[in-house]
């Protein structure tokens, strides 16, 4: 009788589920801006999909994201249930600021989406369209302010690449940076600024709300349901797309990283992802393990050329 017993509260534990790992995702900027929302967006349908029971967001700005890198990387060795999101910008931030620490500090686990430029003036800015304000970098760069995020990152390579293809110096450009989305928008918006640069989902609601017009986007073709001409229309030869990725902790076993790496494909292929895609407007460009490696390596050694180029980088 003690072993049926013994066996019965056996067969109902095996036949539980595997209890979700709880996670803490480091989000290395302030609330508002990208790395935070997809940060959110994890914890919002790790929950939802019962991947994770229990998932917290922390926010470490600083240093396009080199701050909070450098704090993950410290602090959370051999942790299996700490994350952090990064992507195009913090790749340009660690040459920019020449960071100790590197995403080879880290364990890489995949690239999860991607998300076009889109360059905005206060909706009573005299600048109609795109080519006004070309015209207006061409005439005097220095007049032409630029709000965007990090110094060194993808808003900021952008505004390079198009003063470049229009003929303007790019070490002339006037760039301020602001660590978080909220910061930006708010300069945006009270004309502190004469143009803002940034994904398209963190212009979105202002745009269509009237207090923001939407100038360009830096896709190679219009976007569906987005109404603005391309970077390329004006016939500057620009196409920039920012991504997003995430990463585990160093120091863990292969067992661990291949759990992480298991629970971030169950999110990506769950139907809450897909959904938060369409409504963020961000590109699935999921790619993981070697595949992603191989990328990230590839996107690290073109990105150090583009700050070269324009002067970002020595």
């Amino acid at each position: 009788m003690k072993q049926f017993f013994l066996a019965s509260i056996l067969a109902g534990a095996l036949a539980l589920p595997a209890f979700a790992a709880d996670y803490t995702i480091i989000a290395p900027a302030n609330p508002g801006g990208g790395w935070d929302q997809t940060a959110r967006s994890i914890q919002t349908v790790m929950q939802q999909e019962g991947i994770s029971g229990n998932v917290q967001v922390q926010n470490v700005p600083g240093a396009g994201g080199t701050i909070g890198l450098a704090q993950f990387a410290s602090q959370s060795n051999g942790n299996p249930n700490a994350l952090i999101v990064g992507g195009y910008v913090m790749v340009g931030a660690i040459l920019t600021n020449k960071s100790p620490v590197t995403l080879d500090d880290v364990t890489p686990i995949a690239r999860l989406t991607g998300e076009y430029e889109a360059i905005v003036v206060p909706a009573d800015s005299p600048l109609k369209t795109f080519g006004d304000l070309v015209d207006a970098l061409k005439k005097d760069p220095g007049a032409v302010s630029w709000g965007g995020g990090s110094a060194g990152g993808v808003d900021h390579i952008a505004v390079g690449l198009i003063a470049k293809a229009a003929g303007v110096d790019p070490t002339k450009i006037n760039y301020i940076a602001f660590s978080g989305g909220g910061e930006a928008l708010a300069a945006i918006l009270g004309s502190q600024v004469t143009a803002g640069i940034s994904g398209y989902g963190e212009f979105e609601a202002q745009v269509k709300a009237g207090t923001l017009r939407l100038l360009a986007v830096s896709s190679a073709e219009r976007i569906a349901g987005v109404d603005a001409p391309t970077v390329k229309e004006s016939g500057l030869d620009v196409v920039v797309q920012n991504w997003r990725m995430v990463a585990a902790a160093p120091g863990l076993t292969d067992e661990q990283k291949a759990a992480v790496s298991t629970d971030i494909e169950k999110l990506v292929k769950s139907a809450s992802w897909q959904e938060t895609l369409k409504t963020k407007g961000w590109q699935d460009t999921y790619l993981a393990g070697d595949a992603f490696k191989e990328q990230l390596a590839k996107e690290i050694s073109s990105t150090e050329t583009v700050l070269k180029d324009i002067g970002l980088v020595k």
